[in-house]
């Protein structure tokens, strides 16, 4: 995640102290990646050291301002036109597990990712909902549009990610049973059925209580466990 990016793109929109930075930060991806002031401060000191930002006087409440250059304008529009770079993907906690859970002494694989899947599938349906509101809020014509829809892209991502956790789930548990047969009967099972359903990144629920007049969202807190 690009906190330095980030704040730039806030930047380009008029000068912003710390704080304020944080809460539209927060406000644009919906507390999914949550900052602290500090945090805020050491990116806008480090920016400001590579001449990305510049003091810009004081509001009326006495909150130092900052804003963005030239040069950091065009940092940020290289940054826009850049494509993520994959090469070095970062590291992922449940395929560190499993890659180290095969052939351990005493693990049974097979049930950490049951318990797994399990967890993933409640992610998704957490997602869903936290969708629906997204989508109430922004229909109602009630709520600051930009924002609704940026959380929406974002939330529409994390579906689409544990979707694919899930069905890499259901390969994995698949290829575990193929490896564990005999040469002779080492077929390509077909993948077992989740114990869930998985929901498509497109559906909702069919009713979400008080959806149009729920909070525009809930600070987001990761999926319940």
């Amino acid at each position: 995640m690009s906190i330095r990016h980030g704040l730039l793109a806030l930047l380009e929109r008029g000068p912003r102290y710390g704080s304020q930075l944080r809460t539209e930060f927060e406000s644009r991806t919906g507390s999914t990646w949550p900052l602290n002031v500090g945090q805020v401060y050491t990116t806008l000191a480090r920016l400001e050291r590579d001449g990305l930002v510049a003091p810009g006087g004081e509001d009326a409440a006495g909150h130092t301002l900052y804003a963005i250059t030239d040069t950091g304008r065009a940092e940020l529009h290289q940054w826009y036109e850049r494509p993520v770079d994959r090469t070095n993907p970062p590291r992922d906690e449940l395929s560190i597990k499993l890659a180290m859970a095969v052939g351990a002494p005493g693990v049974d694989i097979r049930a950490v990712i049951q318990a797994q899947r399990h967890a993933t599938i409640r992610a998704m349906q957490d997602y869903t909902r936290l969708k629906a509101q997204a989508l109430a809020a922004v229909e109602s014509g009630t709520s600051r549009e930009r924002d609704d829809v940026a959380w929406l892209l974002v939330l529409e991502q994390l579906i689409f990610q544990t979707e694919a956790e899930a069905r890499w789930l259901d390969h994995s548990e698949a290829r575990l049973v193929r490896l564990s047969l005999p040469a002779d009967r080492r077929a390509e099972p077909a993948p077992p059925q989740a114990a869930d359903t998985v929901p498509d990144a497109d559906t909702v629920p069919d009713a979400v209580p008080n959806a149009v007049t729920a909070p525009r969202r809930r600070a987001f807190r990761g999926p319940r466990s």
